[in-house]
């Protein structure tokens, strides 16, 4: 992401056509597909319990689903119910299990300032002690990081400089 804000100490000026954050959203950044991907943490895997569940139209659900396998999200395994055809359903790969962090995240954040008076609709626990869990930000070193005040931008290995 290129930003710069003059009130901070200068720094590199990035370029932003391999920006992480942007090429994430071209996968997921939709509406449809992180109502896809909650259904899918919480253990749906069919087409017809995920199209209940979401009220996602059904085009746009099957659409969802296969961009999501072809960009490795999500496999497709199929099943066969007695006396029914061959059907597919949908389970979560590594790579779709790594977004659990974001999608806690924004969880989190909803419930914060979109919640109901009475409170966020789920509550996520812990299955070994049933305490609530939470999300934080720790370096390599096990060092907490409360704030992005805290966090400095510095060249990664595939980072472009403007120039």
């Amino acid at each position: 992401m290129t930003t710069y804000d003059s009130s901070m100490p200068e720094r590199e000026v990035f370029r932003v056509e391999n920006c992480s954050i942007e090429r994430t959203l071209a996968v997921v950044g939709e509406k449809w597909t992180f109502l896809v991907l909650r259904e899918a943490f919480s253990g749906v895997r069919r087409f017809a319990d995920m199209q209940a569940s979401t009220g996602a139209p059904r085009q746009v659900l099957s659409a969802r689903l296969a961009r999501l396998v072809e960009e490795g999200l999500l496999s497709k395994v199929p099943y066969r119910e007695p006396g029914s055809r061959r059907r597919d359903e949908y389970r979560l790969t590594q790579k779709g299990l790594d977004l659990y962090p974001i999608m806690v995240s924004l969880m989190h954040w909803g419930d914060r300032y979109l919640a109901d008076p009475d409170g966020p609709p789920v509550i996520l626990t812990h299955r070994d002690c049933g305490a609530p869990i939470s999300g934080r930000l720790v370096c390599a070193e096990g060092h907490e990081v409360p704030s992005p005040r805290e966090v400095t931008p510095r060249p990664g290995p595939g980072a472009r400089l403007a120039g």
